[in-house]
């Protein structure tokens, strides 16, 4: 975490910036990612049989959860969702082989307002896909899980921003 002013991707000012992407994108973050996330959407009882979410943020998390499931000899494929349909060949917003009327969980980094993560699960239930659940690593605790709860998704977090405002920064 970083302290300063910061403009988040829903155009909200802070002072702190949450890069999840710096433990989610790391070996070790990986293992870590992969096991706590999937014991949390086992923990809800939501047994998807896919996770994904909206490229990049939820990306790094998507694979870390379908490796560590996958090592448990209980596999959940992973899939993405590009924030635009593709110009070239099929056109698909939704890469990963998601079948229509597949159970899923929509994960995603760090949530703020919600809105991007409002866009993915658009995308993934035009698809055709059933959303059972909604897993964030991060709630930055500023109505983005609300929205998302209100919307009527069973929403849950990891971690909140309280708590990972708690932990001293590394020496």
């Amino acid at each position: 975490m970083k302290t300063g002013v910061f403009t988040l991707a829903s155009g909200r000012r802070s002072t702190y910036y949450i890069d999840a992407r710096l433990t989610t994108m790391s070996g070790a973050g990986q293992l870590l990612v992969g096991e706590v996330c999937y014991d949390a959407i086992a923990d809800a009882g939501w047994r998807p049989a896919f996770v994904g979410g909206m490229t990049l943020g939820a990306d790094p998390i998507a694979y870390a959860i379908a490796n560590h499931s996958a090592r448990l000899r209980r596999p959940l494929d992973a899939f993405t969702v590009r924030k635009e349909a593709k110009e070239h060949g099929t056109g698909r917003r939704i890469e990963g082989g998601l079948p229509v009327g597949v159970r899923v969980v929509v994960v995603e980094d760090s949530v703020t307002t919600g809105g991007s993560l409002l866009a993915a699960l658009d995308v993934v239930e035009r698809h055709g896909a059933v959303v059972g659940g909604v897993l964030a690593l991060v709630d930055r605790e500023e109505g983005g899980a609300r929205k998302v709860a209100e919307a009527g998704y069973d929403f849950r977090a990891v971690f909140t921003a309280a708590e990972l405002l708690q932990v001293p920064p590394p020496a």
